[in-house]
């Protein structure tokens, strides 16, 4: 059943499913409670350690599982039922962040609890995250896939703008403890979401056998298909030239401007908004465009983009050219995402979608840390526009000279 109000033409139109309205809604609203959590403990574990180093390795933590428990999380997510496995996804998840609160308003939270709980929480994610991928691709029709995706990714982005602001406030007039039992609490728009959802979108696990075949069987799957290897060839070429921005951002307006961590807000702000607005329009821009050719142009611009950004010469050009830049960053993932879901059935796009959030980590971690410890040696704007630059001159022999490579994109 589908609600015929919003137009077929829309960046909108997935909404128009009901499983795909109930399941976006639950994650719009735990996510603006994960981002909560992200202020409070940043804010917290700075206090308590006064150094950066310590604020960023527990954030990391949360990711570090990714590298290694991905393929397993898709296997998992292609085995057993969907809907089933993100709700014991976001109990567990509900249950860390309870402990997390519980610790808080108890007085007993420290540092170590913090990257602990922050490991065991970037597990879980790890591991169901790509049930509710697989979930949100099969909510929808094929057409609408490109609108649930890019949807989806606005629901991420909202969370990212709205969860900090919220979380000061929460703590300016309460405390740490009250943003972390938010984010508890949180958890429970996705169970209920899964309430109101009709199809299970299980996974069929008499196609493999035990869960390491389901694994070997997904990267056999993604070798064999030319698109798909372009697909999860740009996302890791994206994560170690291009995504490391995202975390560099104090870098360019500390150390290069010379100015405060206001500066710092206003570029991760701006890269929000520039995401989001980017996600809104996607689908009306596919409409247009093509799949395929509005995957191709961002893929072309994103470099010269990124490269602009970095050479930005004050903080209003800076905030200016990552707006644009948070827009291709999530046209190109979107995109890239949409491709490898549309060109694999069912059973199969748990695994798929681990394999590319595995190669996203993998490449965003290598990325960011060679270009960190080169920009230390060899100054952060010719290293970071360097590789921005570098994979421009990449999407430009890929289009030149695999042209037929690009005609894959369209699915």
């Amino acid at each position: 059943m589908s609600t015929p109000r919003l137009p077929r033409v829309s960046s909108l139109r997935a909404l128009k499913h009901r499983d795909f309205a109930f399941l976006w809604g639950g994650a719009a609203l735990s996510n603006i409670g994960t981002w909560m959590e992200v202020l409070a403990l940043g804010v917290y574990v700075t206090k308590v350690t006064g150094r950066a180093e310590w604020t960023g390795g527990v954030a990391a933590l949360t990711f570090l599982p990714a590298i290694v428990l991905s393929p397993l999380g898709g296997a998992l997510g292609d085995r057993f039922d969907r809907r089933r496995a993100i709700g014991v996804g976001a109990l567990v998840q509900m249950a860390l962040a309870g402990t997390l609160a519980a610790l808080a308003f108890s007085g007993q939270l420290t540092v170590r609890w913090v990257a602990v709980l922050s490991f065991l929480n970037g597990c879980a994610v790890t591991l169901f995250t790509p049930a509710f991928s697989a979930m949100i691709a099969v909510s929808v029709p094929k057409e609408d896939l490109h609108s649930a995706l890019s949807l989806n990714s606005a629901q991420n982005n909202l969370g990212r703008i709205c969860g900090p602001a919220l979380g000061a406030l929460v703590i300016a007039h309460a405390d740490v403890a009250w943003a972390l039992l938010l984010n508890a609490l949180s958890f429970g728009a996705v169970l209920l979401s899964l309430t109101q959802v009709r199809a299970t979108a299980a996974g069929k696990s008499a196609d493999f056998g035990g869960l390491w075949a389901g694994i070997v069987q997904g990267l056999k799957v993604a070798r064999a298909d030319e698109g798909l290897m372009l697909a999860l060839g740009g996302t890791l070429a994206i994560a170690v030239c291009i995504a490391p921005f995202t975390a560099l951002a104090p870098v360019l307006a500390i150390q290069v401007f010379q100015l405060d961590a206001g500066a710092t807000s206003v570029l991760v702000t701006a890269q929000g908004v520039g995401s989001l607005l980017a996600a809104l329009s996607a689908g009306t821009l596919a409409d247009r465009l093509g799949r395929g050719r509005l995957l191709e142009v961002t893929v072309l611009l994103i470099g010269p983009m990124a490269a602009a950004y970095w050479l930005s010469p004050s903080l209003p050009y800076a905030a200016v050219a990552v707006l644009g830049l948070g827009a291709l960053y999530m046209l190109s993932l979107t995109g890239l995402a949409t491709l490898c879901q549309a060109r694999v059935g069912s059973e199969l796009q748990a695994r798929i979608a681990s394999l590319s959030a595995m190669l996203l980590f993998v490449g965003f971690t290598l990325g960011v840390w060679l270009q960190g410890a080169l920009g230390d040696r060899l100054g952060i704007r010719l290293v970071t526009a360097g590789a921005a630059l570098g994979f421009f001159v990449f999407a430009v022999l890929l289009r030149a000279f695999r042209s037929r490579g690009f005609a894959a994109f369209e699915v």
